[in-house]
């Protein structure tokens, strides 16, 4: 994407007038760096790597710009959300550029763009395709943008119990692994624990509704649109909550008696085993002696060794449905 600037087919403008939402760090934006985007990342594996490379970053940006770029994600609701966030924060004569993955719905990012915003210039290269409108004007759809802008708003799922938004993990439902782990929850667990990638709040809720001697939880998660949502699912929790925006790959910065959790596996379409091996690593490593770490994963996944690794005692509670829950206790001190 940052070739079309550089190309010539676009004016980048002054030092800090360009927006980059969902920005990624990478050889293409260090290039850039002279031009110093402000960039915007919601998920906090890709704003560390952008604040590692010295790059200004937020779960959250205001302001209008002459450029606003984007990388659009996959779910159609979510990216059209995105496009909308980009023309409204575009200033008068300004430009939107998108870009996504030839695979990854480039055509369908490009219709939706064109709808918004009028006529589109198009390049493709390297299996992706850049899109960029003409200088903002009279040309975008203003019942369009609006109807758009609200897709990304909190609405309420399952009968009301819950809200959420397009674009997150099981967004509208409960998920089948969770559901399987919440129904083999220990009602014995007890004391200070945590919930790690916990999402928009479904198992803190679960945990804090079926194990009564709980009384403190910690939800990490590393995508902020999700941990806004758990805060508003868990207001009015009997017990003391804390709501991280962290990468719990990295490790955890307390002390736990319990640990549950439901790990990402990909954050593509291949399969990443080593994500969830790093969240065994991490709760193995944040749990006191005796704590225990419930977890479900797919079936498939080879967690077992970092399993053995971490836990004295390790047993599995159930296994249905191509899923496993596994019970680790950590031993010693």
């Amino acid at each position: 994407m940052l070739l079309v600037p550089d190309s010539g087919a676009l004016a980048w403008p002054a030092p800090g007038a360009t927006l980059f939402l969902r920005a990624r760090a990478g050889v293409a934006l260090n290039a850039a760096r002279v031009h110093r985007p402000v960039c915007e990342q919601s998920f906090k594996p890709f704003a560390d790597a952008l604040a590692q490379d010295g790059f200004n970053v937020s779960d959250a940006s205001e302001g209008r710009f002459p450029l606003v770029m984007l990388l659009a994600p996959r779910q159609r609701l979510e990216a059209r959300a995105l496009l909308a966030r980009a023309v409204s924060q575009c200033a008068p004569g300004g430009v939107v550029l998108a870009c996504v993955g030839n695979k990854e719905g480039a055509r369908t990012m490009q219709d939706d763009l064109a709808r918004l915003a009028g006529p589109v210039q198009v390049l493709s290269k390297n299996h992706c395709r850049a899109v960029w409108t003409a200088p903002l004007g009279g040309a975008v759809d203003a019942a369009l943008l609006a109807g758009w802008l609200a897709l990304d708003a909190p609405r309420p799922i399952l009968d009301g119990r819950f809200v959420s938004r397009p674009g997150l993990f099981a967004w509208d439902r409960i998920d089948a692994a969770s559901a399987l782990l919440a129904a083999h929850l220990p009602a014995d667990l007890a004391g200070h624990g945590a919930d790690l990638g916990a999402g928009w709040g479904y198992l803190a809720a679960e945990v804090l509704a079926r194990c009564p001697g709980v009384t403190g939880l910690d939800l990490y998660e590393a995508e902020a649109r999700a941990l806004e949502l758990a805060r508003r699912n868990l207001a009015g929790a009997s017990v003391p909550l804390g709501f991280h925006w962290h990468d719990a790959t990295t490790g955890l910065a307390g002390r736990y008696d319990f640990i549950v959790t439901n790990p990402p596996f990909h954050q593509g379409r291949a399969d990443q085993p080593e994500l969830g091996q790093a969240f065994i690593a991490a709760a193995a490593a944040a749990l006191r002696p005796g704590g225990r770490l419930l977890l479900v994963a797919n079936r498939h996944l080879p967690y077992e060794q970092a399993l053995a690794r971490g836990f004295g005692q390790v047993r599995k509670l159930a296994d249905a449905d191509g899923f496993k829950v596994v019970e680790a206790t950590r031993v010693g001190a």
